[in-house]
């Protein structure tokens, strides 16, 4: 075995616990006991949270030296090199001067979140509370010179909603012997010490301040930067003191925690049995960035929380108030909207279950509920009213008892047919973004439907958008716009984001793959099926949605169950938009 260093001795002294093998930590929630699913019932339930993002790094929001730094807010002081006593001297105009606990718990409330969580400390090291691990916190060293999390916790759970704190227990960049994402190397001599010192001196203490004295429903740790198991352990062995608290699963090496959590972007088939929550921000960044004004509509902000309930998850969204306590106006212009959508639909999102279908729909999503006695509620959110006034529920069989529009209970009338459940709907569409329709079941609902494509009559294969699976990263995904025939993918930003097809396949052969795009310069994609990857040159198209059917290559698949991707290359890459994706045989 490995010999300890001292400080990481200390580390596990500190807790009174001897080395093991593994850390303790709670169990998955695929294989949870009663109780457990008794402690994360809030959560299941819950589905809508407030994520906040806040500290000095409001202060230089993005610019640094009249310059603006690229990256995320909140990183600045990484992304921008800037030493600790500059970054030091910002926290004099951290002044939270319009900071009022109240309004914000309201405003989370009115937007129909069930749950807050903030920043108690982010990677520059800064806490919001009277740390005694650290004078870098909001009562020593900042204008604001006072507690700002215990406020706020009493404004929150006035407001009757679940209290959390974000935790970054490895990166600092401010306490000596804090670690670095990325290269691992500090900038200034400041930053210099030992890291396992810094985990048993600051990190470790700092655990114990926020759980002992704010009680917080959650734990969100984030960056396991050289977390190994050692030094995961005392930290797991504390939060074992605390089982009702819930954690993420970014704690280290070993720690599987009770969520999982997907950032920027929305799992493709979520993460059947396991808990999930998709953490996303409104614009580009999470904390305060005075420049960045790419914020998301409250169309794509309310189909997103569908998605997301359809899949099993929870949908956390971000603000990130100013260095004075105010929230963008932006931000709160767009959680009243959501706010007003709940009021009438929130039974579709609240303790609701993923929808039956194996693959999206293309008019919509869907979300249930289920009793004890069997009965059952199908929630279709209805992205795009149909113009004859019909959609589908594909391979259902059974009847409902009761159909009903829920903002203005106006009756659903269904019948049967060789396809499955068709439900028309009456009038037009209640609202613009997402109508909810209720149908109630007598029993569970059983849906036949294979997750996969299939060739139709002439030998093809049909993608629309909606059968593509979008796979992005922390810095975001590819996005689905509209929906029936007109949807589409979009702001594929990043060439190592990618697309996933899956499909059902009578023999093993080649095919000829063509796809409707938009492509306002030239680019090109990669058609990859397993490690075989074929570059597919795409000619412009034309300016915005221009859209065009271009052949993009040949690909080998076998006969069953099979997948491909269309990714960017490695250089070269332009944004395009993309619809349809077809795969003919290439030989008839």
């Amino acid at each position: 075995m490995k010999l300890l260093a001292p400080a990481l001795s200390a580390l596990l002294a500190l807790t009174g616990s001897a080395l093991a093998a593994a850390p303790a930590a709670p169990a998955s929630p695929a294989a949870a006991s009663a109780a457990s699913a008794d402690r994360t019932q809030w959560f299941r339930e819950a589905r809508f949270g407030m994520f906040i993002h806040w500290g000095v790094y409001a202060v230089p929001g993005g610019e640094w030296q009249g310059k603006q730094i690229g990256g995320i807010g909140e990183w600045i002081m990484k992304n921008g090199k800037i030493p600790v006593a500059d970054y030091k001297a910002f926290a004099k105009d951290f002044t939270a001067a319009n900071y009022d606990p109240a309004a914000w718990a309201s405003l989370a409330r009115r937007a129909g979140m069930k749950y807050v969580v903030i920043t108690s400390k982010h990677h520059d090291g800064f806490a919001l509370y009277d740390s005694a691990a650290s004078d870098w916190n909001a009562v020593k060293s900042s204008g604001a010179a006072r507690d700002l999390l215990t406020p706020l916790a009493a404004a929150v759970r006035s407001e009757g909603l679940k209290f959390g704190l974000y935790y970054s227990q490895a990166q600092d960049w401010t306490n000596p012997g804090g670690a670095k994402a990325g290269d691992g190397k500090d900038w200034d001599p400041a930053q210099t010490g030992d890291y396992d010192n810094y985990l048993a001196t600051v990190a470790l203490p700092q655990v114990h301040e926020i759980i002992e004295r704010f009680d917080p429903a959650i734990i969100w740790w984030d960056t396991p930067t050289g977390m190994s198991r050692e030094r995961v352990k005392p930290f797991a062995d504390f939060m074992a003191t605390h089982p009702a608290i819930l954690n993420n699963n970014r704690l280290g090496t070993g720690f599987q925690g009770d969520t999982k959590t997907p950032e920027q972007h929305i799992p493709p088939r979520g993460y059947p049995g396991e808990l999930f929550e998709v953490c996303m921000t409104m614009n580009d960044t999470w904390g305060f960035k005075k420049n960045d004004l790419n914020w998301k509509s409250v169309r794509q902000l309310l189909r997103n929380l569908s998605d997301i309930s359809s899949k099993g998850g929870n949908f956390l969204l971000n603000v990130g108030p100013t260095a004075d306590g105010r929230i963008p106006d932006a931000s709160i212009e767009r959680l009243e909207a959501v706010g007003r959508w709940m009021n009438v639909n929130s039974e579709a999102i609240y303790a609701t279950e993923a929808g039956p279908f194996p693959r999206r729909l293309p008019w919509g999503r869907v979300t249930q509920k289920r009793s004890a006695t069997g009965a059952t509620t199908l929630y279709l959110h209805v992205w795009e009213w149909p113009a004859d006034g019909k959609i589908l529920l594909p391979t259902v069989t059974q009847s409902p008892l009761s159909g009903r529009v829920l903002a203005n209970a106006a009756a659903v009338s269904s019948a049967p047919s060789p396809e499955g459940l068709v439900v028309s709907l009456p009038g037009s569409a209640t609202d613009a973004d997402v109508s909810v329709v209720r149908l109630d079941f007598a029993a569970p609902v059983v849906v036949t439907q294979e997750p996969f494509n299939k060739p139709d009559a002439d030998g093809r294969i049909t993608f629309s958008a909606q059968d593509a699976d979008a796979h992005g990263h922390w810095d975001g995904n590819i996005q689905l716009r509209d929906s029936g025939p007109d949807a589409y993918l979009t702001d594929w930003k990043n060439p190592k984001w990618r697309l996933e097809y899956t499909l059902k396949t009578p023999a093993a052969g080649k095919w000829v793959v063509t796809a409707e795009v938009a492509a306002p310069a030239a680019t090109s994609l990669v058609l990859a099926v397993g490690k075989t990857e074929t570059p597919a040159p795409v000619a412009a198209t034309g300016p915005g949605l221009t859209w065009a059917t271009v052949t993009l290559g040949t690909i080998e698949l076998p006969a069953g169950e099979a997948r491909f991707d269309l990714k960017g290359p490695a250089t070269g890459w332009k944004p395009l938009s993309l619809r349809h994706v077809w795969l003919t045989p290439a030989t008839p």
